[in-house]
């Protein structure tokens, strides 16, 4: 059998070095894994037949074992037996049970075999990012210089189809996007402050314009829901908050805007309503919203699109607590200009986020900006996380997205490549939730009870900042309608102690990204 190299890739922003095999060959590698039993090579199925005669759970389990025909060590982790209601996660877990056993076996450079499955026409996209997810290494480890165990240095792919270069090229994009991701969101509370993701962000975004807002007093004046949230923590140097602004300009006139505002609260200790009862840990987690607009942005600066204009604001802040802390009735009024009365400081998510989207909604009307459209992008609520179950992000649009069906593409993009989407729909009740309740106030921020004891607990916090951006006053009758779109990824941004997922950031750019 002979060898050629597609392509190569060496490791910038990937897990290991990525090799594309177009005929099958074990030349520089330590092994061949395989994850379909209906795509076993050729010169294996033999031994794999050998082997079921044996073994009755040779198909649901994972094997490591020697091939006498190729003289190389074999890795099986084969996709389980698919019901109906199987996506194509079911490939992209067994590429990474396939790199968990590899690592744990010692191999350094295995060959990934790609099946190509009918069912699932993105399956092989899919594998590869599987793979590489597997095979991802802590910032703080790679730093430290510390990590004992073998790490992977090259990974080979062999993908058996006309268009294997295009999954590759684009496997190699994505995933550099989910890397940085990864990256800022697995970050420890000391690794990743705000000043810290500032200081990772600018060297990689050179392409793009980079505006870092930190002053305390410009952000009290003009953003001073955030301001709030950022008091207790501003009196530590270190862990001063600030909004990092990414922008892509493309080079031909924009047919459309997307304005993608990130939660990136660095640690969230609930502040002056504490989070207490032990459920504190993992809250350096609470930044993956912004983590995942930064690696879109990775993406956008790698594909350059000629005609989308691109902006992103990454609200990194500390909700820490202590003399300085804002505390519930507190009245602050917004950017939009909004008396807001303060109901629990541990909804600090979109107090972070809401005068930045304001600023977003201001500069598609100043300088009429085509076909806009916003998110928020939030590992907001709990209820999120028991409504949609682990691995789902919920997807929920305003009046304006809603026309066009936008959370539903957005859900058929995350069905297609292993982001999946739940769908909520804002009724008049998540309104009038947040409707100020005596003089002097015109909205409540929130209640005093947890998320997930709160009925609508996930679509209150969508409706809350519409409201207090003054997004409400561009609605389908209004003279400018914008498109807004929350997506809370609580339940998919990944739980410690498992790796950030880096969610939506494929199903984003393929909605939004690739015609």
């Amino acid at each position: 059998m002979g060898i050629e190299n597609h392509s190569v890739c060496p490791s910038r922003i990937l897990p290991c070095t990525l090799r594309l095999n177009k005929l099958m060959s074990l030349a520089g590698n330590d092994c061949l894994c395989i994850i379909d039993r209906d795509a076993v090579p050729n010169e294996l199925k033999a031994i794999f037949e050998e082997h079921r005669k044996f073994d009755k759970s040779f198909d649901s389990s994972i094997s490591c074992f020697k091939a006498p025909n190729v003289d190389q060590p074999v890795v099986y982790a084969p996709v389980p037996e698919l019901t109906d209601y199987d996506d194509v996660r079911s490939y992209q877990e067994a590429a990474k049970r396939s790199m968990e056993k590899v690592l744990k076996a010692g191999f350094q450079t295995p060959l990934l075999f790609v099946p190509k499955v009918k069912r699932f026409p993105e399956a092989e996209l899919c594998t590869v990012l599987g793979a590489l997810e597997q095979l991802y290494v802590p910032i703080q480890l790679r730093e430290a210089g510390t990590l004992k165990d073998p790490r992977v240095t090259t990974l080979s792919v062999q993908i058996d189809d006309p268009k294997a270069e295009a999954i590759f090229q684009e496997a190699l994009v994505l995933e550099a996007g989910r890397f940085v991701a990864r990256d800022i969101g697995v970050g420890d509370p000391e690794r990743m402050t705000p000043i810290q993701v500032e200081k990772y962000i600018k060297p990689l975004f050179e392409k793009l314009n980079v505006n870092v807002i930190s002053d305390s007093k410009v952000l009290a004046k003009e953003y001073p829901l955030f301001a709030a949230v950022n008091r207790a923590a501003d009196a530590v140097e270190r862990h001063r908050g600030r909004i990092i602004f990414l922008e892509y300009k493309p080079p031909k006139p924009a047919r459309k805007t997307l304005m993608l505002v990130g939660k990136g609260v660095t640690y969230d200790t609930g502040g002056a309503d504490i989070k207490a009862g032990g459920v504190m840990a993992g809250m350096s987690r609470d930044k993956c919203g912004a983590a995942a607009a930064a690696g879109f942005m990775q993406v956008v600066s790698q594909l350059q699109p000629d005609d989308i204009h691109v902006v992103a604001a990454l609200c990194m802040v500390r909700n820490s607590v202590g003399e300085e802390c804002y505390v519930a009735d507190e009245v602050i009024t917004s950017r939009a200009g909004l008396h807001v009365r303060i109901g629990n400081t541990d909804a600090e998510g979109r107090m972070c986020m809401t005068d930045a989207l304001c600023r977003m909604k201001e500069l598609v009307v100043e300088q009429n900006l085509p076909d806009p459209h916003l998110f928020t992008i939030a590992t907001l609520t709990g209820h999120a996380f028991i409504s949609a179950g682990e691995g789902q992000s919920i997807a929920i649009d305003n009046s304006v997205a809603h026309r066009e069906d936008h959370a539903r593409r957005l859900q058929a993009a995350g069905q297609a490549f292993g982001e999946p989407f739940e769908v909520s729909i804002l009724r008049p009740s998540d309104f009038s939730f947040n409707a100020g309740k005596v003089i002097g106030e015109d909205l409540v921020q929130a209640n005093n009870a947890p998320s997930v004891k709160t009925p609508r607990g996930h679509q209150v916090p969508a409706a809350f900042m519409i409201k207090a951006s003054g997004l409400d006053q561009h609605g389908l009758d209004s003279k400018l309608p914008i498109k807004y779109t929350h997506i809370d990824i609580a339940g998919s941004a990944g739980e410690h102690p498992a790796m950030p997922t880096a969610a939506p950031l494929v199903a984003l750019v393929k909605t939004h990204l690739q015609k």
